[in-house]
């Protein structure tokens, strides 16, 4: 099979309120060949989990109407739910630490980073 085939068959939800970011990642990703959705909102993350059985989800922690590592710890405590690996993005660069302990992030991702940053970590975690 060839590598963007592999790719392809994996799923990708991408949760950020800020739609230039989100726009942004998703079209980073889906250019690498992966399958894209994306949410604007914390609300729906996990319904959205459950239907789209995502491979990865990136997750910002500042939602408008909900904390992102809340999020994070609901998808960790579900066994339905608990492999999928969350990458946590946010501006506040003194987060990492407080979201492995509190949420069970896999990984985090400082905003403003580096586009070639985010798909190395995709790509680990998708491998």
């Amino acid at each position: 099979m060839e590598r963007n085939s592999l790719k392809a068959s994996k799923r990708i939800l991408v949760v950020d309120d800020d739609q230039d970011i989100r726009e942004i990642i998703m079209y980073i990703l889906e250019s690498e060949g992966y399958h894209v959705s994306g949410l604007d909102n914390g609300r729906s993350v996990v319904d959205t989990v459950h239907q789209l059985k995502p491979d990865i989800v990136l997750l910002d922690v500042q939602l408008g109407d909900r904390d992102g590592r809340d999020i994070c710890r609901e998808l960790k405590e579900e066994q339905a739910t608990q492999a999928i690996p969350v990458i946590i993005i946010s501006a506040n660069h003194g987060w990492p630490s407080l979201c492995e302990k509190k949420c069970n992030a896999d990984e985090f991702l400082a905003k403003p980073f580096d586009l070639s940053e985010l798909v190395d970590h995709v790509r680990r975690l998708a491998a």
